[in-house]
């Protein structure tokens, strides 16, 4: 961790790797859509409106995990002052937000030929739905409070305590009634899902997961990178 406490020595790292990992991410995203709208079968229930789920269920799974990155971070952040820590708490934030929007989204249209309506206030939802608005919250800190060193403390804070919630989401359909059916993939008992609907399933997760570590590494880059226009431009401004 502390080998990539150096902004100039992670982005010479990432430089190196970010072409590697977009190749990858095509390749995953070819392979799991290919296997999801071609290979797949329908279900024997839902029809083609299963296939929603190659889309749905990755998204979900990145929201939880995006904030789980930020909450790590921010942890980081406060116990070591690693001087990356915040700068991947607050790129990742944009990012976890758009998965988990596109994770609401994408229920609400799969919810509606399932469930007869585009949103019920069930558990999993519900709990979701407080997820994008501590997303929303987080990058809010850092777009109202101009002073980064103060922004950085505040935004770990909100990090932490809404980390909270990350476990509500995921055993939400466990600990309450929901409609919501429960965990089929990572389960101790193994998964439930037929093989030729599962891999395609598992290929998307990755390709979600090497799109984040993508897009990640991309505003990193950019963030640190106005923070050094930034420091120089408070340097100019102090020698006049």
């Amino acid at each position: 961790m502390q080998f990539l406490a150096n902004p100039t020595r992670f982005l010479k790292i990432a430089n190196a790797v970010l072409p590697y990992v977009w190749a990858i991410t095509i390749a995953l995203f070819a392979v799991g859509l290919y296997g999801a709208l071609v290979t797949a079968p329908p279900d024997y229930q839902q029809g083609e409106t299963v296939r929603i789920m190659y889309v749905h269920v990755p998204a979900a799974w990145m929201a939880l995990f995006v904030y789980t990155v930020m909450a790590l971070a921010s942890a980081v952040a406060a116990i070591f002052r690693h001087p990356l820590a915040d700068v991947a708490a607050k790129t990742a934030a944009p990012i976890g937000a758009v998965f988990c929007f596109l994770s609401l989204a994408t229920g609400s249209l799969w919810g509606k030929p399932m469930w007869g309506a585009w949103w019920v206030w069930d558990a999993r939802l519900t709990s979701m739905f407080v997820l994008m608005l501590l997303y929303i919250g987080y990058m809010a800190i850092w777009a109202a409070i101009e002073e980064p060193h103060r922004a950085a403390m505040v935004a770990r804070v909100v990090a932490l305590v809404g980390f909270i919630n990350i476990p509500i989401v995921k055993f939400s359909v466990d600990w309450w009634n929901s409609l919501h059916q429960p965990a089929s993939v990572f389960r101790m008992g193994g998964p439930t899902i037929a093989g030729p609907m599962l891999w395609p399933l598992l290929v998307m997760g990755l390709a979600y997961t090497f799109l984040f570590l993508a897009l990640h590494l991309t505003a990193m880059r950019a963030e640190i990178a106005a923070r050094k226009i930034r420091q120089i431009q408070i340097a100019e401004i102090g020698d006049r």
